[in-house]
């Protein structure tokens, strides 16, 4: 029986398909979880259970070697880079681990990492049986050496780098649209292609015409995004070089002393300088309120979330 290479719209249509009752699995198991061991274990547990779901459904597919519902489903099959022969069993177990263990390890030490960096004081960790505890007791080793000066010029580069995994997914999702190949980074890192059995008729050029168009102008997109990101750092830069040397103008006991105390900002605890308004209304140096945003993205006062394009900078406002 003749082979050729699956095709983009065979590799959407599969993922889409294996993602369907990923879903399903998953949220049958949070439903049962959820009943038996109360709201509050769920979601301490939650991304645990969407992992071990995931797991399920690839290890009673992949690993022991039967094609997924969303390969059945659009009659493709896993092959290694000589497109010969089926993945080893180490190469189908590589490809689960790039699948499932390492997008939730590096989330959960990204989101570790931050944490113990925006702490104010050192928090100590009983060190138990969960691997977990381990490497939270490692990190929090690792930032404990470290300056609060240095801390505080880590945070931004935590951010960046969660910033740039998304970037680097949606770059490899064009390339994919390009190449026809790899739909995901997993199948790239362990070598695995598809190709299609039963109808091996030849594609209609127009279709990888159409994906190639999409790929470059996703591309285009991204380039975009990520001029608009470098612009938007250099301006917030330039925005704080500003504001430093016009704070440097006055003496801090006579800022102290000229301000009142409604027109200071909560986060310096001084006068307010190149007043900046949140969407709710409250009011901060431009500084404090855009270092604020490089963490989170909502108002250090009610909590409300908002992006921080919406930030209002008040000209000649006292």
């Amino acid at each position: 029986m003749p082979l050729v290479p699956a095709n983009q719209p065979q590799l959407i249509r599969s993922c889409q398909k294996d993602e369907y009752y990923q879903n399903n699995l998953t949220n049958n198991a949070n439903e049962l979880f959820h009943t038996f061991a109360g709201s509050r274990r769920w979601l301490q547990w939650r991304k645990e259970i969407e992992l071990l779901s995931d797991l399920t459904y690839y290890i009673l597919t992949t690993l022991s070697g039967y094609q997924t519902l969303g390969e059945e489903y659009v009659s493709i099959i896993q092959v290694d880079p000589s497109k010969r022969r089926i993945p080893s069993r180490i190469r189908r177990t590589a490809l689960i681990c790039f699948h499932t263990f390492v997008p939730y390890l590096l989330d959960k030490v990204l989101i570790c990492v931050e944490n113990e960096l925006e702490a104010e004081a050192p928090q100590n960790t009983r060190r138990t049986w969960n691997p977990l505890s381990h490497m939270r007791f490692w990190i929090q080793r690792a930032v404990g050496l470290l300056t609060e000066s240095q801390r505080k010029s880590l945070i931004p580069l935590v951010f960046a780098l969660q910033q740039g995994i998304t970037l680097l997914y949606r770059l490899h999702v064009a390339l994919f649209y390009t190449t026809g190949a790899f739909y995901h980074i997993a199948k790239r890192a362990a070598g695995v292609r598809y190709l299609r059995v039963g109808n091996a008729s030849g594609d209609d050029p127009r279709i990888s015409h159409s994906y190639r168009l999409l790929g470059g102008l996703s591309v285009l997109q991204l380039a975009i995004t990520l001029t608009l990101q470098f612009n938007n750092l250099r301006q917030r830069q330039r925005a704080r070089h500003e504001w430093k040397q016009h704070r440097n103008l006055l003496p801090s006991h006579q800022v102290s002393q000229s301000s009142s105390r409604t027109s200071r900002c909560i986060l310096c605890l001084e006068e307010r300088r190149n007043t900046t308004s949140t969407p709710c209304g409250h009011l901060f140096c431009w500084e404090c309120i855009t270092e604020w945003c490089n963490t989170k993205n909502e108002c250090p006062l009610c909590r409300e979330k908002f992006q921080p394009h919406r930030l209002v900078y008040l000209r000649s406002y006292k």
